[in-house]
């Protein structure tokens, strides 16, 4: 397992027990290695104990580029509270692990983050798969998680009350946007492609849904595992169909390859779907490809709004590129739970979990709250396209407290 510590007044160092796996090497991992480091937090005669967060995400494989996003995101919030004092007076460490994407790497690392490094809260683990797997282990420690990526409906529905979801649902980003969509595109009939997990089924599944309440017929339904290279003989399938659009929920990497293979194949239909569509790695990777195509997202640097407009601002000067969703969902995260910490006065476990009750956190994308059951709402959901290598807002919406 790869781990990776964020720490206040020390480089960001790769721990040296990872088991030796195919595809890792010395190398590689030194290629993901965080380099930062923070001020040196002293009280008089010692220094201050540091506040120990873990943030689970993946940082090797297909979904490496989110993930890393993720993590720029919330070592750009740790940087910010530590550069102006730390949180109640002791500095902030960020202990990040690879989960990989994989539940029972996501599952190791919660155990190794709660029992080895003592940490007071998670964040992950991206894939909504892997966050349910470490659902459990944070309610037998008794230890706050949140996740500011994971959307499928079901993970707030199982009565974790350690559980806290600062991020859209699948069904609230089709309920919002599927309707104009189809206006928008005059869509007739729309096939699906999605990747093979939790997020990929059920974001197909509910635009599926929403589509076909305004009249839009379904062509095709398919779907694809992550790392997939070769999209031809699905695109093949797809150009003999009698479909107008395509919609796919899939991230960067798979998702530039699939529309770069979409352009070389000349398919003329109207691509749109969830996921990374709207960040800079994916319309790096995906070159004129990604020219046009529509997203429905939780996040947009173009967000015309003051607090945005400071935000893209750090984290350009931080990365040499604008933040994307996933730079937005680590960010956002990590915010809302230093300032839990900060109201529970404190870094005890249930006193911190009462406190995220009480969040009322102002993010780049608008406010975020928590329902009882740890639904984030009051925020904003964008719908863009992508126009000239930038994400042209089309639409934006408010995310309501679910009934």
């Amino acid at each position: 397992m790869l781990s990776y510590f964020f720490s206040a007044g020390r480089s960001a160092t790769l721990i040296a027990r990872a088991p030796r796996r195919a595809g890792f090497t010395p190398a590689l991992a030194a290629g993901v290695i965080l380099s930062a480091s923070a001020s040196l937090f002293t009280v008089p005669g010692q220094a201050a104990e540091p506040i120990r967060i873990g943030l689970i995400q993946p940082l090797t494989g297909s979904v490496a580029y989110n993930g890393q996003a993720d993590v720029n995101g919330a070592k750009l919030a740790v940087q910010q509270v530590n550069k102006a004092g730390g949180v109640l007076g002791r500095p902030v460490d960020l202990i990040v692990e690879d989960g990989q994407c994989n539940p029972a790497n996501s599952v190791d690392a919660a155990e190794k983050l709660i029992g080895r490094d003592k940490v007071v809260a998670l964040i992950g683990a991206f894939c909504s798969s892997s966050t349910a797997a470490i659902m459990p282990v944070a309610s037998k420690y008794k230890i706050p998680l949140i996740t500011g990526v994971s959307s499928e409906a079901d993970l707030t529905e199982r009565g974790n009350h350690y559980f806290f979801r600062a991020a859209e649902t699948d069904g609230l980003l089709a309920q919002a946007f599927a309707p104009l969509l189809a206006k928008q595109l005059q869509l007739k009939q729309v096939a699906y492609v999605g990747v093979n997990d939790d997020w990929g089924r059920g974001s197909v599944q509910e635009f599926q849904q929403a589509l076909q309440k305004v009249g839009t017929k379904t062509a095709s339904v398919d779907y694809f595992d992550h790392g997939t290279t070769d999209f031809y003989t699905l695109l093949t399938k797809l150009r003999a169909s009698e479909a107008d659009g395509l919609f796919v929920a899939a991230e960067t990497q798979d998702g530039s390859i699939l529309v770069k293979q979409i352009k070389e194949l000349g398919l003329n239909i109207k691509v749109f779907g969830v996921g990374s569509w709207a960040t800079s790695d994916f319309v790096g990777l995906a070159g004129p490809a990604a020219e046009g195509i529509y997203a429905a997202v939780p996040y947009a640097s173009s967000l015309p709004t003051p607090a945005n407009t400071a935000f893209v601002s750090k984290y350009s000067a931080a990365y040499q590129s604008a933040p994307g969703k996933y730079s937005a969902s680590g960010y956002n995260a990590v915010n809302i739970l230093l300032e839990a910490i900060k109201r529970a006065g404190g870094t005890d476990p249930e006193k911190i979990r009462q406190a995220l009750t009480q969040t009322d956190y102002q993010a780049p994308n608008g406010t975020y709250l928590f329902t009882s059951k740890g639904q984030a709402y009051g925020f904003s959901v964008v719908l863009v396209q992508i126009h000239a290598k930038a994400p042209k807002v089309i639409s934006t919406a408010t995310v309501s407290a679910p009934h």
